[in-house]
Order: structure tokens, then C-alpha cells, then sequence
């Protein structure tokens, strides 16, 4: 069943014979834009409507059970509560797919809801492939297959780049932006509600299509996260993915722990596409221009890249390098031996390190670009320069560096439309990537070095993925048992005593080295700082009397209950936590921790399991890494002791399914060790 699902696919979106299902002469209606639509189709394309013979000129049959022969794809341009049946005639007579124009199904309440679930079904049953329902559908040019009903789709150029999109109006949006650039179109699909076909099918439909070297990908919702992370860890390698995720405000609040609400669920989604090694970015510009990008050039998987920028303008070449260095991009300064020959070439005074600023573009600009690209710290080379034909030939500026290097040059200019439109097509025509404006060409680079990083991450040693124990877990966790159970997994965590009551208290201090902090040990007190019921810097009998008087006066169904401590040394304090998504399964976080990890929402997530490389890029991307390192008088941090507690929490979840949540916060670490001086744990 599975491989006559992967080929009805392929038959949907490749066909060569298609059947529109409500075809109608009326241009009102939409079986009449269907047939109109495809009047370009390189195939055989039938109609079905159960009283005409002909339908502008196409032969007509009465039902889908009396076409001659099993099409490729049926588009049903017919309501919703007649989906159904037409799908499953479909089903019976052969039809590789069908694709579904109408709303009013799970988009809609109940009853339409009831409607999809069918349609689900007859798939599961037989299949046979749905795209959507609710969906502006999918255009494919070579096959001049124009399966979607808006003015313009059926002149989308034939190229080399894939939008895939959970929404329709997205997926022409991007196509339009696309050809605006100069590119063209392998397929764009808009998956609407996605009853059968989803973005993983797709996507793994891509990954092996010879006419697809980018993908535009559009998310909303992601129902399987983990298939999709899966999907995309086999897919990037083969083909850049760019993607777009909608829900920037979109936060899921979990109710106990910090560690779920530092993970809004945009970020966790955006964070997984990154770890499968997609580029992600925030606009539908963006996403057009980077998947141009990457369809014509990737950088090999590195872990840093130096970019290089040629500029013949000073100012726009500043910002570029700002849009750059504020990014992330590193642009090392070239060698003394580049430095020197690129100096006999241009007038005194010329700032030639890294950005070069040649002035006005000269005879010797070809020439420069050559030695900046033979420069062993450059990985790619950036050139912007204002459009003036009289003095600068891009291409012949431009492609004796490519030639001599293999290295990407990227090529930023602006100017009258007319006046570049000749030089951005030899530019093309070259394979040579060219972007209007700097920030644009700025872009080039980030995702090009985006890109190359993510696939160096994606290539690094994993852990195995960890497999249940079999031992479940049951009862409530304090922090003792909590503590314990990290002690399991390798996370250390200070001497401590569980006392019962004041006596064992009292004996328990006797035994420990002060100072010590007194904490509640009520199962019912998550948050035991915001309670009240954490004293600190306990250094006496006396002190401790006065800290079991202040934890005596919480309300909590086990009154008397403490844990006695004793005090860690000083140390950066981190947040590592970790939570099971419905969707992306386990989850980590690490931020900055302590009573203001809210406040501060500095955090990063990944997907476990964990590499070593996946928390450094974690700690990379924290807004207050240099804490980390040292900073004033705050004690170096040992990031291969917060590498282990990290690795240790996602392995927790995973061997544990009944755990939903657990939380280090603060996780106390110096230049020795990492300890864990409060730890939660929350079952399903």
C-alpha cells in the first residue's frame, strides 16, 4: 500500500491525464476556470458532468466510473457534501489523485470536519492521493499541469525551485515573488487542509527530482513535527530547504515549570527546522530571495565561513558588513599577501582589509575580485557596486574568479530597471546569483552561511536516540526524589538531607557543612522561591530555628517538610530543562536561569537527542553567552559540564515517556563542574 500511495502521488502532482469533475461552460463557476486553466496541459484532459457531451471543447462523460481510463488526477470542482462520493469513485476506478477547490470541511465546524475525516479515510483505505480540500492547488509548469484558479498562474516560467505551503494564497505568493526575481517554478503546491497529502510527503517526493534544486517551505500548524524533523534530516543534505513559519506571537504556556514557558511553540518549531539543517528566515521576501539563492550555489558543510565584500560604493558597503557581523557572518581580514597585491591596484589610501573599497569600479576591478577569491580565509565573495555599464561588465568582472576558485561570488547592484535588466539576465544566464540592493545582498551571505553550518551540525556524531526503560515512573516528585533521579542520569547536585520534621532538621544541619539553604519539601509547591519557602546562607542553629519558623507558616499538605542543603560555589546560573510536545516530542532548553529566567526569556531549544554541536549552537546563540566566559567577576563556565547535564535531560525524556516536563533552574556552574541546586519533575 505504501509504495501505491508514494506513485499515486507522483501521479497527482506529474500528470499526464486529467479528468475536471463539474466542468461547466459558465466562467463563474469553478469547473469552468479549471478547464480554462489548463488549457496549456501537455496531456489528455477529459470533463465529467452527468448531463452535457462536451465541455468547451473537451469531450464530457457522466461519472468518474464511465472515463475511458484511469486518469492521473481528477480536480473536483463540485461542493463539499459531494466529495465524498466522487473520491471514492475515483478510488474504484484507478485515479492516481484528486484535488479538492472547495472549503467546507475541517476548516468549517463539525459536520465539515466529519466530511474530511471520510475523505482521510477512503485514502488510507485505497491509496488514492487528496490534495487539500480547501486549497488553491498546485501548479506545475514543465507538465503545463495549471492546477490552480488565479489570473497569471498559467504564465509561472518552468525553473528549478519548489514552494511547498500549508497555505494556498502563500504558495502563489511565493511563486509570483519567485519569477519576479528572474527564477522559475519546478512545482508549487498549496496543501490546504492537508487531509492526505502532507508536507513530509512532498517534501520527499522533492528530495528526489531532478528539476528541483531549492525548496520554499511555508509552515502554520505542524501537526508530526518529529516525522517532519525526520524528513527534513534526509531531505537538506541533498536539497537546500528555506523556510517561513508563521505564529511569531503564537506562546504555549505550559503550567508549572519555567522551561515551558520559555519554549513558545513558534520557537520550537523554528528551532527543530534549523536542527534538520533547513535555513529558516522571518519574511516571504526573504524566503524567495534565499531559495534563488541556494537553487544556483551552497557552500560545502562548514562549521564558519569567511565572507569577503567588494564594494565600489563605501556606504552601502557599510551596511552590508553591519548586516553581516550583526548576523553572525565572520569576514576575517584577508592575508598580507592579498592585502599587498590588491594595493598596487587601487589609488592610496583605499581601505582594502576586509571590506575592500575599490572606489568607482576601474579596469582593474576583475583583477581584485580574483585575489580576494584565491585568499584561503574566504569561503565566498560578495560584490556591490551601482549599475554603470560604461565602466563595470558584471559578468566579465565576475566570472574570471569563479572560473579561477570554484568559489560563489555573489553579485548586489541597483540602478534603472531598464538600464540592468540586460546585465541581470547574462548574470543568470551565467549561474552567477545577483540580488538588487545590499541588504539583499547581505541576505545572500547569511543564508549561504546558514545553510553551509547547518549542514556541518546535521553531519556531526549523534547520540543514538534513547528507547523507553520500561520502568515507569509513578507518584509525586519533590526535589529530593527529582534530585535523585538526575543523580541517575550522571547531573550532579549539593549534599542534601529530607527532614520530616524539626528534629531531623536540626540533626541533619549538625551533619552538613554550612552554610546551607533551607528549602519547603511540600509536593504541592512547585515554585518554592515565589512562596516564600527557600531561606538562604543558613550558618547556625539559630539561623536555621528562624528559617523552619518562616517555612512553618506556608499552607501545604505536608507542613514540616524541609530539605537541607548544603550552599554551592559561586557561578553563572543556567536554566536546562526540558518538555514532551505533542507534536516535536522531547524538547530541551537551555537560557539564562535563576528567579528571572522569565523575565529575561533568553533560552534556545533543540530537539532531542542532543549533540555536543547542538549545545554549543545553543550557548552560541544565548543574547548573554559572555557570561559564560568569564565576565567580570563571574567565574569562567565549563560548557562540556552543561554539554552533559543538557544530553542527560533529553535522554531522560526519552527513556522516561512519562515524564512531561523536567527543569534544572538553576543549574549553578563554575570552571569544575556544573550542580543542579533545584531540579522538577513532572509526570504525564
Amino acid at each position: 500500500m505504501e509504495q501505491t500511495r508514494v506513485t499515486n502521488l507522483v501521479r497527482l502532482l506529474n500528470p499526464r491525464s486529467i479528468a475536471v469533475v463539474g466542468a461547466s461552460a459558465d466562467p463563474s463557476k469553478a469547473g469552468s476556470q479549471a478547464l480554462a486553466s489548463l488549457s496549456g496541459f501537455l496531456g489528455k484532459l477529459m470533463a465529467v458532468h452527468p448531463r452535457e457531451r462536451e465541455v468547451q471543447g473537451f469531450s464530457c462523460f457522466p461519472s468518474i466510473a464511465d472515463l475511458p481510463e484511469p486518469v492521473d488526477l481528477a480536480i473536483l470542482a463540485i461542493p463539499a457534501q459531494h466529495c465524498v462520493k466522487a473520491a471514492a469513485e475515483a478510488a474504484t476506478r484507478g485515479i492516481g489523485g484528486v484535488f479538492i477547490i472547495s472549503g467546507g470541511f475541517g476548516e468549517s465546524g463539525v459536520e465539515g470536519a466529519k466530511l474530511q475525516d471520510q475523505l482521510a479515510e477512503i485514502c488510507s483505505a485505497t491509496g488514492l492521493r487528496l490534495l487539500g480540500p480547501n486549497t488553491s492547488g498546485f501548479i506545475n509548469p514543465r507538465a503545463g499541469c495549471v492546477a490552480s484558479f488565479v489570473p497569471g498562474v498559467d504564465r509561472l516560467p518552468a525553473g528549478n525551485i519548489a514552494v511547498v505551503a500549508q497555505s494556498g494564497g502563500v504558495n502563489l505568493s511565493l511563486s509570483f515573488l519567485i519569477e519576479r526575481l528572474g527564477e522559475g517554478i519546478s512545482l508549487a503546491v498549496g496543501l490546504g487542509n492537508a487531509a492526505d497529502v502532507t508536507t513530509v510527503d512532498v517534501l520527499e517526493m522533492l528530495a528526489a527530482d531532478t528539476n528541483t534544486h531549492a525548496i520554499a517551505l511555508h509552515l502554520e500548524g505542524v501537526a508530526d513535527g518529529r516525522k517532519l524533523y525526520d524528513t527534513l534530516c534526509k531531505v537538506t543534505p541533498r536539497k537546500p530547504v528555506v523556510a517561513l513559519v508563521a505564529g511569531r506571537a503564537d506562546i504555549e504556556e505550559f503550567a508549572v515549570s519555567h522551561t515551558g514557558n520559555l519554549m513558545g511553540s513558534r520557537q520550537r518549531t523554528v528551532s527543530a527546522l534549523m536542527q534538520a539543517g533547513a535555513v529558516v528566515v522571518e519574511t516571504t521576501d526573504e524566503l524567495s530571495q534565499a531559495a534563488s539563492i541556494l537553487a544556483r550555489r551552497r557552500l560545502p558543510p562548514k562549521v564558519r565561513n569567511g565572507v569577503a565584500l567588494i564594494t565600489g560604493q563605501a556606504g552601502p558597503g557599510l551596511l552590508i558588513a553591519d548586516s553581516l557581523k550583526s548576523s553572525g557572518v565572520e569576514m576575517p581580514a584577508l592575508s598580507d599577501e592579498t592585502v599587498t597585491k590588491i594595493g598596487t591596484l587601487l589609488p592610496p589610501m583605499t581601505f582594502v582589509k576586509n571590506p575592500v573599497d575599490t572606489g568607482r569600479p576601474g579596469p582593474t576591478f576583475p583583477q581584485i575580485v580574483q585575489l580576494v577569491a584565491q585568499d584561503s580565509a574566504i569561503d565566498a565573495i560578495l560584490v556591490f557596486a551601482l549599475s554603470e555599464p560604461s565602466v563595470l561588465d558584471p559578468v566579465k568582472a565576475l566570472m574570471p574568479a569563479v572560473d579561477l576558485t570554484g568559489k560563489p561570488v555573489v553579485f548586489g547592484t541597483l540602478g534603472i530597471g531598464r538600464d540592468m535588466d540586460d546585465a541581470m539576465k547574462a548574470l543568470r544566464t551565467c549561474n552567477l546569483p545577483a540580488m538588487l540592493g545590499p541588504e539583499r545582498l547581505a541576505l545572500a551571505a547569511i543564508v549561504l552561511d546558514a545553510d553551509s553550518r547547518a549542514q556541518w551540525s546535521l553531519a556531526q556524531q549523534r547520540l543514538p536516540a534513547g528507547v523507553p526503560t520500561g520502568e515507569r515512573l509513578a507518584g509525586a516528585f519533590d526535589e529530593d526524589r527529582a534530585k535523585a533521579l538526575l543523580r541517575t542520569y550522571g547531573i550532579a547536585t549539593p549534599r542534601s538531607a529530607l527532614c520530616e520534621n524539626r528534629g531531623e532538621a536540626i540533626a541533619a544541619f549538625q551533619q552538613l557543612r554550612s552554610p546551607v539553604v533551607v528549602k519547603i519539601a511540600a509536593t504541592d509547591i512547585a515554585h518554592k522561591t515565589e512562596a516564600g519557602g527557600v531561606v538562604l546562607d543558613v550558618r547556625n542553629e539559630s539561623d536555621l530555628e528562624k528559617a523552619l519558623d518562616r517555612i512553618a507558616k506556608i499552607p501545604t499538605v505536608q507542613p514540616g517538610r524541609v530539605l537541607i542543603e548544603e550552599m554551592a560555589l559561586r557561578g553563572v546560573e543556567l536554566i536546562v530543562g526540558g518538555v514532551r510536545d505533542p507534536s516535536w516530542g522531547p524538547v530541551v532548553v537551555i537560557g539564562i536561569g535563576g528567579v528571572l529566567a522569565e523575565a529575561l526569556s533568553d533560552s534556545m531549544v533543540r530537539l532531542a537527542p542532543l549533540s555536543r554541536s547542538d549545545v554549543a549552537a545553543m550557548l552560541g546563540g544565548l543574547r548573554a553567552r559572555k557570561l559564560l566566559d568569564g565576565f567580570r567577576d563571574l567565574p569562567e563556565c565549563n560548557r562540556d559540564a552543561i554539554a552533559e547535564a543538557a544530553i542527560a535531560i533529553g535522554r531522560l525524556l526519552e527513556e522516561h515517556p512519562e515524564i512531561a516536563e523536567v527543569e534544572i533552574n538553576p543549574l549553578r556552574v563554575n570552571k569544575d563542574y556544573a550542580v543542579a541546586l533545584d531540579a522538577l519533575v513532572v509526570l504525564a
